[in-house]
């Protein structure tokens, strides 16, 4: 069975209707039909497939990737049949369908599926090792000032909890190479490092770094890595356990596009023992990850439609989509390039982002440019100011078309100007 056939079937996880319940009929107004050929008519498909707000461009799917139309109709259709049967599914399907679709997950993204749980956010998942790791007093931790501030808060509060010294660093945004984001963390760990903390893409500019390089590097000392990919799943081609890295954390509701509320959390065989959950469970084996993912309960709808957001990337094609994503964020890149008054804080070279930017201007405070942009010209987007970074983070989407960037590009001049 290919991939697709089995995604697919994984997509209906359970729903044939109980035996002694009755059935609902859901129509099917969005399946997904055969792809055109010319590219430019695939992305005008994909675009009718979402529902976009009339009164403003989005470029900020970073926060949140809003979810095209056929996974929204299907996540409709688990919360319609996880309402119908209640008690009965929660006490019957949950946890073989969770199992199954972690399995799967694992599988897509290049991890067993016995490393990998289902998470909330990326913010859950990162914070889960970073306070359930075996702290000792006098351990020392690194991490990045671009780091997300949830992980920062949290590292704050273990080395005031558990006496952990912790150094900040600061990447960047413009790297020689790859050697000098190595060599940045590298310089800073000393006898006592325990542990790095590191963005596979920096949310606040878009920059990927040199991932497997960093943990090579940590691993020589005998130091762990802690990856926040809070951006990177369903947003570029990679395999987890090719990393090399220790734990890895993601948000599945930004570039893998499922409903709010989806993350997930990878673990090395090695270290699932010593890492304690941040809610106690009555799985007792320490070896099993699940020990590390009680949620309580929880909308399970949302764990059902990540199997539907993978069919439609599978769909749509993931490098197809990396290719789109890459393409989008250095045509406004370039456009943007020579500009007078306008600074582009992420790199250019073609492995160091994705689709991810961010663009300043020396005569305008982030907060005023992105005030600006939706005010006076109908773009939203969001104002960075803090961590060497300053300037608005764009984020197209694959709903992106030029005509929108040209209008953002246009607005940018003319602001710039000013």
């Amino acid at each position: 069975m290919n991939k697709r056939d089995f995604i697919k079937r994984l997509g209906w996880v359970g729903l044939s209707p109980v035996v002694g319940l009755p059935s609902i009929d859901y129509p099917n107004q969005h399946e997904l039909p055969p792809l055109p050929l010319e590219e430019d008519q695939i992305w005008q498909l994909i675009r009718s497939q979402y529902e976009l707000h009339p009164d403003f461009v989005n470029l900020e799917s970073g926060y949140y990737n809003i979810i095209p139309k056929p996974t929204m109709e299907k996540h409709l259709r688990h919360i319609k049949r996880v309402n119908l049967e209640g008690s009965y599914y929660m006490r019957n399907h949950r946890f073989e369908d969770k199992a199954t679709i972690t399995a799967k997950l694992g599988d897509y993204f290049g991890c067993k599926g016995s490393n990998l749980v289902i998470t909330r956010n990326t913010t859950e998942s990162l914070d889960l090792i970073i306070s359930g790791f075996p702290w000792q007093a006098g351990d020392h931790a690194i991490h990045a000032i671009q780091d997300y501030g949830a992980m920062q808060d949290m590292f704050a509060q273990i080395a005031e909890r558990h006496t952990v010294e912790v150094t900040k660093v600061s990447v960047p945004n413009h790297p020689k190479d790859d050697e000098e984001i190595v060599k940045l963390y590298e310089s800073k760990i000393t006898s006592k490092t325990k542990l790095i903390m590191v963005c596979h893409m920096i949310n606040i500019t878009g920059q990927i770094l040199p991932i497997k390089k960093i943990c090579d590097m940590a691993h020589r000392h005998g130091v762990e890595v802690l990856v926040d990919g809070a951006h990177c799943i369903g947003h570029f081609d990679f395999k987890i356990e090719e990393l090399n890295c220790d734990y890895y954390g993601s948000s599945l509701h930004k570039w893998l596009a499922t409903p709010l509320g989806a993350g997930l959390l990878y673990v090395k065989n090695d270290h699932i023992p010593k890492i304690w959950p941040l809610l106690a469970d009555h799985e007792k084996d320490k070896n099993n990850i699940r020990r590390l993912s009680h949620t309580g309960t929880h909308p399970v709808a949302t764990d059902l439609a990540i199997a539907d957001a993978i069919e439609y990337l599978d769909w749509m094609g993931f490098k197809r989509k990396e290719k789109r994503m890459r393409f989008l964020k250095t045509y406004w890149q370039k456009a943007l390039k020579n500009v007078p008054n306008i600074l582009i804080n992420t790199p250019f070279e073609s492995h160091r982002s994705c689709g991810i930017g961010n663009v300043g201007l020396t005569n305008m405070p982030p907060a005023e440019l992105a005030e600006r942009l939706y005010k006076e010209h109908k773009i939203f987007t969001v104002a960075i100011d803090y961590a060497n970074v300053k300037g608005c983070r764009i984020t197209p989407n694959v709903f992106t078309t030029t005509d929108e960037l040209d209008q953002f590009i246009n607005a940018m001049k003319k602001l710039s100007a000013v």
